[in-house]
This record gives structure tokens, sequence and C-alpha cells, in this order.
């Protein structure tokens, strides 16, 4: 079990000052903003980011150039350049990370518990909001994965597989941000969230797009944009009876996109992967490198 460092003083200090902040409000603000197409304040926001966040890499843009960017959220949601995040093409059996980002935890589910960080568990169906979508992952597998503000915030399939159902589970929106990782007990299963549950040839596999703060915005292939609306009740939609070819994904994939600083949860089943020995917690991923390779699979 890899886990980040347990929180300091001025870590709880800064998630209590967030906890009393209005965050469904000022994040519903700044989506408008970030939404506005009004080129001074275009140009305004998106200077102030790159000043803000100077590592930054736009050369990897399929779009380079900031004024080619007719918002805000457009230039945060930029695609890659064809062929910057090649796959590995030697084993098809690899899994590999959905984002550019850092890992966080990951390793085994205990039964029905799995580790935010040192000293922070949480429970798998709080998590998924459904006792029976816990079930396929109990004793299973799990990976946490952060993008901070200044990755590339797309979602790429980690292995091929097919939409079977989606449930989006209401709730807060802290930052999830290492700092509030180890400060905010059940962050994970505290803030809002789409669960997505994909059938693959090594089994069922969970896909947790865990919105935060600021803009909160969820959009995925599937679904449309999920949020916001930021919603009060849970909501599911079931893709079984739908197209096969419209919901399978190959690995590497687009699967969705995040309006903001964001995490991805990935689940799998017991014995299903073997992480990879050249994790480790905080590691940096990007988009493509192998996280673990698959140790069993349903093929004939």
């Amino acid at each position: 079990m890899r886990l980040a460092s347990p929180a300091s003083l001025s870590d709880r200090v800064f998630a209590r000052l967030l906890w009393l902040l209005p965050t469904r409000a000022i994040s519903q603000m700044a989506h408008g903003l970030a939404e506005s197409s009004h080129r001074p304040l275009r140009r305004l926001l998106i200077a102030g980011f790159l000043r803000l966040f100077p590592t930054t890499d736009l050369s990897e843009a399929k779009h380079s150039n900031p004024d080619d960017y007719p918002s805000f959220n457009a230039f945060f949601t930029r695609e890659l350049a064809t062929g910057v995040r090649p796959l590995p093409e030697d084993n098809a059996e690899h899994a590999v990370s959905p984002i550019d980002g850092t890992l966080g935890s990951f390793g085994t589910i205990e039964h029905n518990t799995l580790y935010q960080t040192k000293g922070i568990i949480y429970d798998l169906v709080d998590l998924l909001g459904d006792e029976r979508l816990a079930s396929d992952f109990i004793d299973g597998h799990y990976a946490t994965l952060y993008l901070a503000p200044y990755n590339y915030h797309r979602v790429h399939m980690p292995m091929t597989g097919r939409v079977r159902e989606t449930r989006y589970v209401p709730g807060r929106l802290f930052g999830v941000n290492p700092r509030c990782v180890r400060s905010i007990p059940r962050l994970f299963a505290r803030n809002e969230r789409l669960v997505t549950i994909f059938d693959t040839d090594a089994g069922p596999m969970a896909m947790v797009m865990v919105g935060a703060f600021i803009v909160g915005g969820i959009h995925t292939r599937a679904n449309g944009q999920v949020c916001p609306p930021h919603r009060r009740a849970p909501r599911a939609e079931h893709f079984a009876e739908q197209p096969a070819e419209d919901f399978t994904y190959n690995r590497g994939d687009e699967m969705g996109y995040f309006s903001f600083g964001s995490s991805v949860i990935l689940l799998f089943g017991p014995d299903v992967i073997k992480w990879s020995n050249q994790l480790a917690s905080p590691q940096a991923l990007q988009l493509g490198q192998v996280m673990g390779r698959m140790a069993r699979t349903d093929r004939p």
C-alpha cells in the first residue's frame, strides 16, 4: 500500500477555510466566466492563468497559440497534438495511465475500504453511491490520480472497455489538491462525482471522475455535460441496450474531460491487475504510461 504524507497544521487550516466557503456558488460563477467568449475577458483569464501556472506546456497542445481558443474553458480543456502521447504497442494487456497528472494512493481495496492518504480511509459503497456497483470491486484494486490545473485535462481509457452504466453522485466541491486530500476525511466520497462502469476483457472496471472547487465541470462521451448544473439527487443511466459500437472505447481513446482541477479513481476487481513495480506515490504520470499488467482476463 503506497500512501502520501499526513496533513500538516497549515494543510488543516487551509482545508478548514475552504470548508467555510460557498463552493457551489463560487464554482457556478467561475463556470460562467470560463465559458464567456468576450475577447478581453478571455484573454485576461488565459494570460492570468499562464502567469499563475508558468509550467503549463502549450507546445504539446493541438493549438499552441492562446488566442486560438474561443473561451477560457476551451483553453483549459485543450486537446493534445496528434502523436504527443503514444501508447505502448508491445502488450495490449498493459493498463495505462488515463491522464497526465500525479499518482496518489494505490494498492488493494481491503474488503470495502480504500486509503485516501495516510491515516484517512473511506468506504467503497460511499464512493460509488451504490452497494450493487461496489460488490464487483470488494477486495479489488484501486489507484487515485490527481490532475493539477496546469495538466492536460482530458481523460482517456486505461484499457479497452464498453460503457455499461453511469451514476452521478451529488456532493460538495472541495478542492482535490494534495493539501485537501491530506486534510478532509472521506474527500472523494463527499465531492460531486460521476461513476462510469465498463465491461472489459478483464472484468468490470470503474472510472470515478471527482469534481472539484471552482468550475467543477465534468463532461463524458457517453453522458455529455454532466455538471454543471450541480444536482441534488443521484442520477443513473444504463447503456446495455445501446449499440455496442457507440459505447466501446479502445485503450487510449478519450472518455471525457474536466473543466478544472480534479481527480480520477480507477477500480478493478480482485486478482485482475498487478501494479507495476515502478509505481510510487507521489509520482508524476503521463497519459499512456504503463501502470500495471492485467493478471486475469475472461478471454477464451
